[in-house]
């Protein structure tokens, strides 16, 4: 089972990968509707500082937001507040230091940002790793199930009176988790989510981003149950020319570089969904959707499965010790 363990995920990822190329061959990326202005509003986005997370902050913060880049290097994080500082005057943008990777950083960065007393409109829970090799958090957890999921798994929950305080009947508050087309290959093994049996980086970031979706339609039917004024969905960016692509297998870095040149989204364009969730008017009080290219899609069958979604919700609350 060891090399099947490793192969048959590799293989499910790459023929979704085909499949996302096809579409983009063929589809040209949405265009963004005029979004309203975000004057007195606050924006969260994690992994802000680059790529998507980047081009979604200086979005926010040109409608007038207030956004805070949550990232692990402060360098790079500082860099970013100067560059979009430098093109707008509209809103206020400040970074501040965040590693998903450790449960404490998160515990930190809410206790930080919660001094600050200001509200919380939109929470982007961007950053991510992408088929890394195997590597453990601070916590002992898989690397890619840790960063990309458990960690904004929790910042969510400490996070969410305040998302709740922030949010109005007719303006809810919006939480916005990135997923990926790579969920629909993904297998979700509850025995053994830190992949410890065989580990796969493939199979491994397939299956944080399946959780990411699930989580999604668990929290809103929360939300939904308690009429509770905040919003959630996960976005599908589609295959984005990034720097996350260095970890593909030889092969497929060789194609890449001249596909990714022809038929990949720019970082503009993969950010422009998770603007359409985080601002949009015709969102608005609208959760529990997967939306990709502008529009709501369909998850994957497993992602539906509400027995699943639970236990997921229960052994994470237990993992990161809620």
């Amino acid at each position: 089972m060891g090399f099947l363990g490793v192969l048959l995920p590799m293989i499910r990822l790459y023929l979704v990968g085909v499949r996302v190329l096809l579409y983009q061959l063929f589809n040209r990326s949405f265009t963004l509707p005029a979004l309203p202005s975000q004057h007195g509003r606050v924006a969260i986005v994690t992994g802000g500082a680059r790529g998507m997370g980047f081009e979604v902050a200086r979005s926010l913060t040109g409608l007038g937001m207030r956004v805070i880049i949550a990232g692990n290097v402060e360098e790079e994080g500082l860099e970013a507040v100067t560059k979009i500082r430098n093109e707008t005057k509209e809103g206020k943008v400040e970074f501040l230091f965040l590693d998903l990777a450790s449960l404490h950083s998160v515990r930190q960065f809410a206790q930080r940002f919660k001094a600050t007393g200001l509200p919380l409109h939109v929470l982007v829970n961007n950053a991510g790793v992408m088929m890394v090799p195997e590597r453990k958090t601070e916590d002992g957890f898989e690397l890619q199930l840790g960063l990309n999921f458990l960690g904004h798994f929790l910042l969510t929950h400490l996070l969410l009176d305040t998302l709740k305080r922030s949010g109005r009947q007719g303006n809810h508050s919006r939480i916005v988790n990135m997923s990926s087309a790579t969920h629909y290959g993904a297998r979700l093994n509850l025995g053994d989510l830190q992949s410890r049996s065989c580990y796969s980086s493939h199979g491994a970031y397939s299956q944080s981003k399946l959780a990411l979706v699930m989580f999604t339609y668990y929290l809103h039917e929360q939300l939904a149950a308690g009429d509770v004024p905040v919003s959630t969905n996960a976005v599908d960016p589609g295959m984005v020319d990034t720097a996350l692509y260095q970890n593909l297998c030889s092969p497929a870095q060789l194609l890449q570089r001249p596909v990714a040149r022809l038929i990949f989204r720019t970082p503009a364009e993969g950010a422009s969904t998770a603007l359409l969730a985080a601002v949009a008017t015709e969102l608005e009080g609208v959760g529990g959707c997967y939306l990709y290219n502008g529009q709501r899609a369909a998850s994957s069958e497993t992602s539906y499965d509400q027995d699943l979604q639970t236990q997921l919700w229960k052994q994470s609350c237990s993992l990161v010790g809620l």
